[in-house]
């Protein structure tokens, strides 16, 4: 009984001082770096969805020369946030304000019932 409570005591006391140990470790914090894969990958979705409207005659030369003017225009406020090393929240909002922008307009040149002809 007496080697029960040793072993009892020991486990507890090694988990205590494990939690003492884990609560004063801080947390790692995420660094911003430059990566944008979420921008990315919208830019190459939007990219293709141009093209299918293209393809299909949904978007006339005007409305792809606007649409692509747009799109490369966040792709200069991308290559502006990541020259100084870092991509900060409030640039990575302001890409993604301006890609939900350029969502719009793709989906309003394409279903504004003018086709090429």
């Amino acid at each position: 009984m007496k080697n029960l409570y040793s072993i009892l005591f020991a486990i507890t006391l090694i988990l205590g001082l494990t939690a003492i140990t884990l609560a004063q470790t801080p947390a790692p914090t995420p660094t911003p770096g430059t990566k944008t894969p979420v921008a990315k990958q919208r830019q190459q979705n939007q990219q293709k969805r141009i093209g299918r409207g293209i393809a299909s005659g949904e978007l006339k030369a005007g409305e792809v020369r606007k649409l692509e003017n747009e799109q490369k225009e966040i792709q200069a406020d991308k290559r502006a946030a990541k020259a100084d090393g870092t991509v900060t929240g409030a640039e990575r909002r302001e890409i993604q304000k301006e890609q939900n922008k350029a969502s719009r307009h793709v989906y309003r040149a394409k279903h504004n019932n003018k086709t090429r002809k």
